[in-house]
């Protein structure tokens, strides 16, 4: 047969196309050891390690800093102290190249093993944490602005409040906040938890947060930091979470929801319409799948409610003396509701057995009256917050390595920070050394890999990451100890690509990095929506991944050569462990990432 002059160029195309790929996948295929980096950068005065992780063991003697524009080699070091195997890795070195302080675009080079370009500048963290909060206005419930719609307002009904006289199914209003991950669920505890996080990252870093949205998230200037708009909507729901003295709400929906995939909206699962359950708070134990939780009383939830209406009172008294006054009331009834019956409050599941298993409560009760210490100065409260913070000195997972599923919340004590700022002397001291034994327990894994990773690979394992950051930064600061930034900067640079993966586990950050594209997310995976800014919930145990219900990857991994034994991270719909965003998460990084724009800024300026 002759084939025609067109017929030629496509079986040309085809075999080049097929030879390109058996190339790739060769060239692949060979590649054997890798260089990860933070994506994002480093800053000209921080601390600047790389990670080299070798499935060969090879013979190393230097690295090198090659400057991109030149292509000529400006720093060189010597390898230094192989960390052995971790994970995927047989061999595994920290390239240390912090004494380099000038600016500009460059590469890492051992052998002929090259790590991605990446920055050295001032600007590395510039609009980050505003980055992360198209996230935060992404998970509003009713107006939500990013699809200009409203969602789930008819919420809700009342379940489990008979003590307080009121008979289930009956209607209040609870609508507005946040989903708290890729379903449509609304918890108290993470929501009143991330509103205080972004209050404390607007007072903590205010110069750092661009005014680009008005208060409903459209766009447009409204005189106020975005962070405190974002702020504002969690504090406004928390009000209606707490409606009276006598009245604290848990949660709205529960595991019902997860009947299918789908963009918000109005949701028919409970009975009632389009209405949902709002669970009271009763101190008492409800229900969880076939089971019942273990709450044991309404401290934990509540103490949260009061912290985050405490600060939001203190940030509002200049702007709006009204609202600041209802913050400062609802503080108040919120700590009394806490005291009710001292105790934990879970959530609460119908279908799974998987809740938020709450089983700390006095590091809450510990914030909570630091706070109002703060705002008072009566010595009551100090000694009440001095009291619950002996109770729980370090957050139980630095200690034990592992935790049950949101087991020890906030993954980071709160209380110390805001207790170590107003105390002298021996208690100053006292409260310090809680934090500086928990960072020595994680260091104590740590040191001995080159990713410096302490942190337990459990369910949320990023969550954990950034509070376990933000705990050593805080600790320099009520210090001045610099001997765990190194430490705080691995924990970082881990959730920018220094890990066994190489890749961001921030959605769309960098831009220009590897991140996730494929996340367990509706708006990613049936609109192809970007959830920008969101941080997933990152790698998991090998173990603990294998024994999960319902995970089935969808696509090919991607990440396959650096899956191990120890640890797994998918890039892939189909894993709801490693790669669901979570809102809550976010908001914490939101902290970390203003707080490291912010170091950047009152960094010297560098000579060339």
């Amino acid at each position: 047969m002759k084939l025609s002059t067109q017929n030629l160029l496509h079986l040309q195309r085809v075999f080049m196309l097929v030879f390109a790929c058996f190339v790739f996948n060769f060239a692949k295929a060979q590649e054997q050891a890798w260089i990860r980096v933070n994506q994002l950068g480093y800053t000209p005065s921080g601390i600047k390690v790389a990670v080299f992780g070798g499935k060969e063991k090879g013979n190393y003697i230097q690295f090198e800093l090659i400057d991109v524009k030149t292509q000529k080699r400006v720093f060189s070091n010597t390898i230094g102290k192989d960390f052995g195997s971790y994970g995927p890795f047989v061999q595994s070195f920290r390239f240390d190249f912090s004494a380099y302080r000038d600016t500009g675009s460059y590469y890492l080079k051992v052998g002929d093993v090259k790590s991605p370009v990446f920055k050295i500048g001032k600007d590395v963290y510039k609009g980050a944490a505003d980055f992360a909060l198209r996230y935060m206005r992404q998970q509003r419930t009713l107006f939500n602005p990013y699809l200009q719609d409203s969602c789930h307002t008819h919420d809700g009904f009342v379940l489990h409040a008979n003590k307080v006289g009121i008979a289930d199914s009956t209607q209040i209003d609870a609508g507005g906040g946040w989903h708290d991950a890729s379903d449509y669920l609304q918890y108290s505890t993470t929501s009143a938890n991330a509103t205080y996080h972004l209050l404390a990252a607007y007072r903590d870093f205010p110069n750092v947060f661009g005014d680009q949205k008005q208060a409903n998230g459209l766009d447009g200037e409204n005189g106020r930091a975005d962070v405190l708009d974002e702020a504002k909507w969690g504090l406004d729901w928390l009000i209606k979470m707490h409606p009276a003295p006598n009245l604290m709400f848990n949660q709205i929906a529960d595991d019902r929801d997860h009947t299918n995939m789908r963009m918000p909206g109005e949701d028919p699962f409970y009975g009632r319409g389009y209405e949902r359950p709002v669970y009271f708070i009763d101190g008492e134990p409800q229900q969880r799948g076939k089971f019942m939780n273990n709450t044991t009383g309404t401290s934990s939830t509540a103490a949260k409610f009061s912290s985050a209406f405490h600060l939001g009172s203190s940030l509002f008294w200049g702007d709006d003396k009204k609202y600041a006054k209802t913050l400062a009331k609802k503080a108040k009834t919120a700590y009394s509701f806490a005291l009710i019956k001292p105790g934990v409050t879970q959530t609460v599941s119908v279908k799974s057995p998987y809740i938020y298993a709450e089983d700390n409560w006095v590091d809450d009760m510990e914030l909570a009256g630091a706070m109002f210490y703060g705002a008072t100065n009566n010595k009551k409260f100090l000694k009440e917050s001095m009291g619950y913070a002996r109770q729980e000195k370090i957050t139980p997972w630095m200690t034990t390595d592992t935790a049950a599923h949101y087991q020890w919340y906030p993954f980071i004590n709160l209380g110390h920070y805001e207790l170590g700022k107003q105390l002298k002397g021996n208690d100053r001291e006292e409260i310090v050394s809680y934090y500086k034994s928990g960072i020595e327990q994680v260091f104590a894994r740590a040191e001995k890999n080159a990713f410096y990773r302490g942190v337990p690979f459990i369910w949320c394992s990023n969550n954990l990451t950034v509070s376990f950051a933000i705990q050593c930064l805080w600790y320099k600061e009520l210090t001045s100890d610099v001997q765990y930034d190194e430490l705080a900067q691995a924990n970082i640079d881990w959730l920018f690509g220094t890990n066994p993966w190489g890749t961001s586990m921030v959605y769309g950050l960098p831009s220009w990095g590897d991140t996730p594209v494929n996340p367990h997310s509706a708006f990613t995976h049936l609109k192809n929506f970007p959830i920008d800014g969101g941080l997933v919930d990152g790698p998991i145990m090998t173990s603990t991944y294998r024994n999960l219900i319902g995970i089935k990857l969808l696509n090919e991994d991607l990440y396959a050569p650096f899956q191990s034994d120890l640890v797994v991270y998918h890039d892939d719909y189909g894993d709801y462990s490693t790669n669901e965003p979570t809102m809550d998460g976010t908001a914490s990084l939101i902290y970390l990432l203003a707080s490291q724009e912010q170091k950047a800024i009152e960094e010297p300026q560098v000579k060339k």
